[in-house]
């Protein structure tokens, strides 16, 4: 796609322009936000304003046209989310500095108006990129944000192998002075190592520790030469001095056309676990076992659902289950059925429980075929402003004439800080970006609500070719672990995650042996967790297998018997399982609870006959 750069003329927003063009993509023009002139800084939470006296270069070297705005606006949404969660508001802040990205992105579009993508170079800031994203959403455009989430001694190596020149012009952390002014990536490097393991900084500057300007790169048609620089010192003290250099004046070296080729560092598709999940499933796809007789998945289409809706309520967690059009008809179109359901949820359920849509943590979308799947989601969407819940949806023999059903699960917060969201919509290597109205995951009361996760090549949003079960369920389970980790990296650390229960949609139920050889080698690793296989009829875009989580933190509420107060402390979840019955009925179950709260999750099956039976429940 055509896309415009976001260019603070430093190394993440330069290097991350190498892996756009990796991935096919075709740079049109360049855009900057900056102080009015005569401040050379600002402090921006959004923007790095340092340096901004030689953005023009940085454009001219790449050679695409550069559109710039003054910052007017200033940090007033400073929260983890920016914008409503109501559906009904899904405009910006007014005043907040994140405007101006998008009135300067608005022109950009009014030049360029097959601009695609916006190319941003967020690697660790969740602040920067739930609002470059924000922006993006409401002009129609795709964030490309391939350095999300990268480890950054490995990034600072690829960058300085790819050929990045990028010099430091600003120090503001711990070890860093003026005499570290000018240097470039590769003197530093050492430095920047030694200081993390020392301080814990961050080896990219992600905590405001160094900012830079690129000289060269493999797109820049021109080099920079930097002829008059001054040192300007911010303050000085003994913690960490804040100092950096004034361009002053600068010429271009011409490059010779053979420098344009470049070769950049792509991150391996699967890590290590996911690694071993997918060779779980090779193998066991490998080894022709003889089904014995009787041992086969019968999916039939009930004769009835549930007619009456279906609630439980503990403590402040609400769970609604069968939500579906009472009487639906052949004449009802399929918008105005989704549209009936989620009122049926908002007005008579919700509402009774002082709960509103956005307090729900979890939905779980059944429609009767996926060919709906476009259709229902743009109703999907009306419902749900920023951050809306984690969801799965798959489709199933829903007793005609009925082509949707909801489940749903939700909990009154004190204040909306109480909801955390992780809501990644940027094309990146880390996890796919949602194809949906919903979140990656919820984080709420110590639970994190993963979304179904299936698998897509994050960088493309497509399927491995040819098709490969054992590479979707890899990537399957490699994104769910990503999202908690991100999850847990937002909310501040000091948590490690357990999963409390899984279920793995899959296409076919014959695959279910191959997944659970996966589930069991990860198991092994992380701890037994209640799961559950239900086969379908179909995923969404075709998918093969599905998996969806519940995550606690860990974190519970311990009272000291003796002087009464209560402190957080790690524990860790308990797995039982059993079974009961005769031979021609078993009944199994599954669940995992901890002893210093009412968190559980329970999953249930009964084996009756040639009847299969299924149930999940989760407590408070």
């Amino acid at each position: 796609m055509k896309y415009v750069a976001l260019l603070s003329g430093g190394k993440d927003s330069c290097y991350n322009l190498l892996h756009c063009a990796k991935n096919g993509h075709e740079l049109v023009a360049a855009a900057s936000l900056g102080p009015e002139p005569g401040k050379e800084e600002l402090d921006s939470y959004m923007y790095q304003t340092v340096g901004q006296d030689a953005i023009e270069y940085v454009a001219q070297c790449l050679d695409v046209p550069l559109y710039r705005r003054v910052i007017s606006g200033t940090s007033l949404e400073q929260g983890s989310e920016y914008g409503s969660r109501a559906a009904s508001s899904s405009s910006g802040v007014k005043g907040d500095e994140t405007e101006d990205l998008y009135e300067l992105l608005l022109d950009v579009k009014r030049h360029h108006p097959d601009v695609q993508g916006v190319s941003a170079g967020a690697i660790l800031s969740n602040y920067q990129r739930v609002r470059v994203e924000h922006v993006c959403r409401r002009l129609g455009l795709t964030a490309l944000c391939y350095l999300w989430q990268r480890e950054q001694a490995e990034l600072l190596s690829e960058m300085v192998d790819a050929g990045l020149e990028a010099i430091l012009i600003k120090v503001a952390g711990i070890g860093l002075t003026t005499k570290h002014l000018g240097k470039t990536l590769a003197d530093m490097q050492p430095t920047l190592v030694k200081l993390n393991t020392l301080y814990g900084s961050h080896i990219c500057g992600e905590g405001g520790e160094y900012e830079t300007l690129t000289l060269d790169c493999p797109l820049f048609k021109k080099r920079i030469n930097l002829e008059n620089v001054e040192t300007v010192i911010h303050s000085d003290n003994d913690f960490a001095t804040v100092a950096y250099l004034r361009i002053k004046s600068a010429t271009l070296e011409p490059k010779p056309e053979s420098s344009a080729h470049f070769e950049v560092a792509i991150p391996p598709l699967l890590d290590e676990d996911a690694t071993d999940v997918r060779e779980a499933v090779e193998k066991s796809q490998s080894v022709d076992v003889p089904r014995p007789d009787g041992d086969s998945l019968s999916i039939e289409s009930p004769g009835t659902l549930p007619k009456d809706i279906s609630v439980r309520e503990a403590e402040d967690w609400v769970a609604i289950g069968n939500i579906q059009h009472p009487s639906p008809d052949a004449s009802l179109s399929l918008e105005d059925e989704m549209t009936a359901c989620f009122e049926l949820l908002k007005a008579e359920q919700l509402d009774q429980h002082s709960l509103s849509l956005p307090d729900c943590t979890s939905i779980n979308l059944l429609i009767s075929s996926m060919d709906y799947f476009i259709a229902i989601n743009s109703v999907y969407a009306r419902y749900f402003g920023t951050s809306p819940p984690a969801r799965a949806t798959v489709a199933v023999d829903l007793p005609a004439p009925h082509r949707v059903r909801i489940d749903c699960i939700a909990r009154r917060s004190a204040s909306p800080d109480q909801r955390q969201a992780l809501h990644v919509q940027g094309l990146s290597y880390w996890a796919p970006a949602n194809i949906g109205p919903y979140s990656q995951a919820i984080l709420t009361d110590e639970r994190v609500f993963v979304s179904g996760q299936i698998g897509l090549i994050p960088a493309s949003l497509a399927f491995p070719s040819p098709a490969s079960l054992s590479t979707e369920t890899a990537l399957a389970f490699q994104h769910a672990e990503r999202i908690v980790e991100a999850v847990q990296s937002n909310n501040g650390g000091g948590w490690t995650g357990q999963v409390q229960s899984a279920v793995y949609w899959l296409a076919e139920g014959a695959d279910a042996r191959h997944v659970n050889a996966a589930r069991e080698v990860y198991d092994a690793k992380h701890g037994q967790i209640p799961s559950l296989f239900a086969a379908v009829k179909a995923l969404p875009k075709g998918a093969l297998v599905e998996k969806q989580i519940v995550v606690h933190t860990g974190r519970c509420a311990i009272r000291d018997e003796e002087d009464d107060e209560i402190t957080i402390e790690s524990r860790k979840a308990t797995f039982k399982s059993g079974k009961s019955g005769n031979t021609g009925s078993k009944l199994y179950w599954e669940s995992s609870s901890f002893a210093e709260n009412t968190s559980r999750c329970a999953i249930v099956w009964a084996n009756c006959g040639e009847t299969v039976i299924t149930s999940t429940s989760f407590n408070s």
